[in-house]
């Protein structure tokens, strides 16, 4: 999996809780960073899923994948990459990169379908696909692509 050029960087913090008896983090915090990492990746593309699902568009998950290559452990800095490495017409994937400095911790994807209100799937609307696409990045006054009204 290559990294693009253009990738959401988050940073977490490896909390006690997220560790299990060896010490290390329990495998399923992977795909929650995942999620916060796709969260902040679509913020600052200036959409959020609170605005997508107002306007009646849902991504929920279809398939996860993650693949742990090293231990991360608690008070670890985890920095978590996001960046869509596919779009099709009704589902997209985003994949993912966790770091500790230059170490790759693991990596992952999800897959998502697009759905409408009553949960049946639709065409990525047009505002979606351009707002999250690379080069969308807001700018320092909040600005971004924005849904229509």
């Amino acid at each position: 999996m290559d990294v693009p050029l253009h990738y959401s960087k988050t940073i977490v913090r490896v909390r006690y809780a997220e560790t299990d008896q060896m010490g290390v983090v329990y495998h399923t915090n992977f795909l929650i960073w995942f999620e916060v990492g796709r969260t902040e990746y679509i913020r600052e593309k200036g959409l959020s899923y609170r605005t997508m699902e107002e306007k009646g568009v849902y991504l929920p998950v279809l398939e996860s994948h993650c693949r742990i290559v090293a231990s991360a452990r608690f008070e670890d800095a985890v920095e978590i990459r996001t960046w869509i490495d596919e779009m099709k017409t009704r589902k997209m994937t985003f994949a993912y990169e966790a770091r500790r400095g230059e170490e790759i911790l693991a990596r992952g994807t999800t897959v998502h379908v697009c759905l409408n209100e009553r949960r049946r799937p639709i065409r990525i609307p047009e505002w979606v696909r351009d707002g999250l696409l690379p080069g969308r990045v807001r700018d320092g006054a909040g600005n971004g692509t924005s849904p229509p009204a």
